[in-house]
């Protein structure tokens, strides 16, 4: 969805190929494709373990099998990416759903961590004899060029982490000269010349041995830990990446990976898949989890070995296929938009992931403060008192969304509406009031152009009704649904400015939807949504294309103090201003993962599972090896 889920940008459709590609690691990828499953492919084995589950999603991945761009966030969710690949650390975000508990950052590639008195120094104690599914090891050099080579990739953008800019680099020189040397070397025993510069305690990112990895920040971030819990944070195998032609170079990702994936050091691996159509995961059975105890996996579920042995994820972009694949046990998990009254017709059949009231999710629109007439602050006004929010939520999320005051999420309550603004009133005269100071006549206006991703039901079934909500004050608007693949910069774009690192669609619409369906954090932090949205930097997600100097010193404010009362001043200014120049219409904090439905499953079959930790922004589906079956 990249929420993101699609999020910040999004997931391409491709044309659908029969590929065969060669094996790597454990299982070979198999020219094979898999027969469509039946509901007796879930029977249970003697082992204990299913032997197949079928999932059932709305697109296919828009890179592949390559995780390069959904670290870089340039495309948007990946169905694999969280079971495949391991942070560091990780959250119990989706859990804290499940049971209301504390959300709490758990240990994952790191066995623990100490952090310095002042705060901006994190040193990571590394598992030991863990190794990538093709039996690479794991090890802190392994984890530095990864994280190097993304910050190479992003343009040598200080927010290549996520896009939070927590880390000095002045120092820094890393290049093609640098990437050469590693390459030569190799990350598993670097060279002497390799190691002098891992070990570098200058650069902000270095390694004291194999097993340690430190990073020392600019200023204290009390939430980093979270900020390594997805996207760049997830460790992909940079030897096999490097004895493969490379990460590539800002211009041009290498695509090798698109069909021919990078090990991880997860639960399951890729074992076969049909471009376009669908991807097949086994278990891996050398990952270093298998040996943990339930007491164990139970502390932190996303540790979970898993309990069926072959997952099998297609891509079907027909919801009324899907929920008919559901409902014939075809597949045990679907996600479900149109079709969302049948499965809350059959309580007894199905169950459904559902969000609390205040979560770190958020549907809206951008409104484009670049180009006319959207550019002029009282016409933005006159729209966010034209829409009826009330109606939107009714007609097309069945009433579950909770209003909102934006930019920060309801989660973060501490953060929260710190203006105490109320939320914009549906109110036609006063919409009227500001169109007529806006100065724009509508009788000759040139119908606004709202740019929605094909394929969101949801999001264009709002759009529909903001369409008629306008015209009520003479505002014509065309709602166009554009192909995934156009609302992408092409790889070219790195992070090397803030224009070029908006979504094209969002640089040439009037009015641009959030994300895919909904639009879900970057990291799990109160500083996210102040990053994204509102950031004159952001390195993705504004989708607005705003700035403001009041608004910037709360962004900055986040990365430079630890007073939270400053933080508090400097963002009350900010979320009045940012109140006041209205460049977002904030529709709500939807309670479905996909605003106007959720990833639904046969509750005959399945008991349950998690979704990512980032509460949807990493995946639109279950993290399958966290699924469990019913006896």
């Amino acid at each position: 969805m990249r929420s993101r889920a699609i999020t910040k940008t999004v997931a391409a459709i491709v044309v659908v190929i029969i590929v065969v590609i060669a094996g790597i690691g454990v299982g070979l990828y198999s020219s094979m494709q898999p027969a469509a499953p039946t509901a007796t492919t879930t029977s249970t084995m003697s082992s204990g373990l299913r032997d197949t589950l079928v999932i059932d999603e709305l697109l296919w991945s828009g890179s592949d099998l390559n995780p390069i761009p959904p670290t870089l966030n340039i495309v948007g969710s990946d169905w694999w990416y969280y079971t495949v690949y391991q942070p560091l650390v990780t959250l119990n975000g989706s859990l804290v759903y499940q049971t209301g508990d504390t959300t709490q950052v758990l240990p994952d590639l790191a066995t623990d961590w100490t952090v310095s008195p002042d705060g901006t120094v994190y040193t990571f104690n590394l598992r030991q004899n863990v190794t990538f599914s093709n039996g690479d090891p794991f090890n802190a050099y392994q984890v530095w060029g990864d994280w190097y080579e993304f910050y190479y990739l992003s343009g040598n953008s200080t927010s290549f982490m996520n896009g939070y800019q927590m880390f000095d680099m002045s120092n820094v020189q890393f290049g093609p000269a640098t990437v050469a040397l590693m390459t030569q070397s190799g990350v598993i025993n670097p060279s002497p010349a390799m190691l002098k510069i891992m070990m570098d305690n200058t650069w902000p990112i270095y390694v004291t041995g194999p097993n340690q990895i430190v990073l020392h920040l600019k200023s204290p971030f009390q939430w980093m830990l979270q900020v390594l819990t997805m996207y760049v944070g997830l460790i992909l195998d940079t030897q096999y990446i490097l004895q493969n032609g490379g990460f590539g170079v800002p211009a041009a990702i290498n695509t090798y990976f698109n069909q021919h994936a990078i090990p991880g050091t997860g639960p399951y691996v890729p074992t076969g898949f049909q471009l376009g159509s669908f991807e097949k995961f086994s278990q891996n059975p050398t990952y270093w989890g298998n040996s943990l105890t339930p007491a164990e996996i139970q502390a932190n579920p996303y540790l979970d070995p898993g309990h069926v042995k072959n997952v099998i994820l297609y891509a079907k972009g027909d919801d009324v296929v899907r929920y008919s694949d559901l409902s014939t046990g075809t597949a045990q998990i679907a996600s479900i938009f149109t079709s969302w009254p049948l499965v809350l017709a059959n309580p007894d059949k199905y169950d459904y992931f559902k969000m609390p009231s205040d979560a770190l999710i958020i549907v809206g629109v951008g409104m484009n403060v670049m180009r006319y007439p959207t550019n002029i602050t009282a016409f933005r006004q006159a729209i966010v008192h034209a829409v009826n929010v009330t109606e939107v939520n009714q007609k097309v999320y069945y009433g579950t969304m909770v209003s909102m005051v934006g930019p920060e999420y309801r989660a973060e309550k501490e953060f929260y509406n710190l203006g105490n603004m109320p939320v914009y009133e549906y109110n036609l005269t006063l919409a009227q009031q500001y169109l007529k100071q806006s100065g724009v006549n509508v009788a000759t206006l040139t119908p606004l152009e709202f740019r929605i991703i094909a394929g969101c039901v949801s999001c264009i079934s709002a759009a529909q009704v903001i369409q008629a909500d306008l015209g009520q004050i003479g505002i014509p608007v065309t709602v166009e649904v554009t192909p995934p693949a156009e609302l992408t910069l092409p790889y070219t774009a790195g992070y090397s400015s803030f224009q070029a690192s908006v979504p094209v669609a969002q640089q040439e619409a009037q009015l641009a939807w959030m994300g895919f369906p909904t639009f879900a954090p970057e990291a799990p932090t109160p500083a996210d949504s102040w990053v994204m949205f509102v950031n004159s930097k952001s390195p993705t997600g504004n989708f607005a294309n705003y700035g403001n100097p009041i608004v910037d010193n709360c962004v900055s404010a986040w990365f430079t103090t630890t007073d939270v009362t400053a933080i508090k001043t400097a963002c009350t200014a900010a979320n009045q201003q940012i109140y006041s120049d209205a460049p977002y219409i904030w529709l709500g904090n939807p309670t479905l993962a996909f605003g106007g439905g959720s990833v639904v499953w046969d509750k005959t079959v399945v008991k349950g599972f998690l979704m990512d930790p980032d509460f949807t922004s990493q995946s639109t589906t279950a993290i399958f090896n966290t699924v469990t079956f019913v006896s």
